[in-house]
């Protein structure tokens, strides 16, 4: 897990953005890797995940900031656990109202929300020692940064294994679809591949910094 802090932050843009790249959920820390694999078979699977993930992420850290003076240390996990289920309750109830369809696509993995460690992992070492205002821009931008995550993945995964993208066709008839993509294998393949870019990207990075710091790429 990502260095994060101790004591009270001060807000700042990084307060936003380190979700989106520096501390990525699923690019950099690993993190709710069930969702990730299972429900990115599409655009719309992917982005509807994201954003009930999101509204989860958002909505439990901010009560888990508000109430951090008055939740015993002893219970803390379960009650984490109470206010996060309470909230993907409401999205489980909401995604039903909206579209059976998308309810059943996305299965048991809306209940799954409960367990995802980007959550619970960020009510825990985040959310518990920071004011709100910080908790409500944090969470944000760790959820924005899961939601582009499965989009980057069911994107991919729609457009060379159907050859559509939210259903609408790119390449016309002729298009032989690449079938392994929108089956559990294709998840792997397509994460491993966001993985190695991000990884590439990393590195370039670093070593450009340590270029502009006048420090030798093989040194060390």
């Amino acid at each position: 897990m990502a260095n994060l802090p101790n004591t009270t932050e001060n807000l700042s843009l990084d307060t936003f953005v380190r979700g989106l790249w520096r501390e990525n959920p699923v690019f950099v820390m690993l993190l709710g890797m069930c969702p990730v694999l299972a429900v990115t078979n599409t655009t719309m699977n992917a982005l509807a995940m994201g954003l009930a993930t999101t509204f989860v992420l958002v909505c439990s850290s901010v009560l888990v900031s508000l109430l951090r003076n008055w939740i015993p240390k002893q219970v803390r996990i379960a009650s984490y656990i109470v206010i996060i289920a309470t909230f993907v309750t409401i999205v489980d109830y909401g995604i039903q109202a909206i579209s059976l369809e998308l309810y059943a696509a996305l299965g048991a993995f809306i209940q799954l929300i409960v367990a995802n460690c980007v959550i619970l992992g960020r009510a825990e070492a985040y959310a518990s020692k920071q004011r709100l205002h910080t908790t409500l821009i944090n969470s944000l931008g760790m959820g924005a940064g899961f939601t582009i995550a499965l989009l980057s993945l069911g994107t991919v995964r729609e457009v060379l294994g159907n050859g559509t993208l939210l259903g609408i066709p790119l390449f016309g008839e002729n298009f032989q679809p690449w079938v392994v993509m929108i089956l559990p294998p294709g998840g792997f393949f397509v994460l491993g591949t966001w993985l190695l870019l991000f990884n590439w990207l990393r590195l370039r990075k670093e070593r450009k910094a340590l270029q502009h710091a006048g420090v030798p790429a093989n040194a060390g």
